[in-house]
């Protein structure tokens, strides 16, 4: 069972800061979707704020490191 830090939803500024990437950059790579590999799987909210969720983050980074 994940623990609660696994299911926290994080915004695409958390996600550039984590990254070290302009805000800019991460709307061009969600803009590019999840299918590209450029972006981890997310959900957007009725505002159209996207949401990314911990565990989905870190899957993402872990996958990206695997194939550098």
């Amino acid at each position: 069972m994940p623990h609660d830090q696994d299911r926290r939803w994080l915004t695409v500024r958390e996600f550039a800061d984590e990254l070290g990437v302009s805000i800019s950059t991460a709307d061009k790579w969600s803009a590019a979707g999840t299918n590209s590999g450029r972006f981890p799987r997310h959900t957007k909210l009725p505002n159209g704020s996207i949401r990314i969720r911990r565990d989905w983050l870190d899957d993402w980074m872990t996958h990206h490191d695997s194939i550098r």
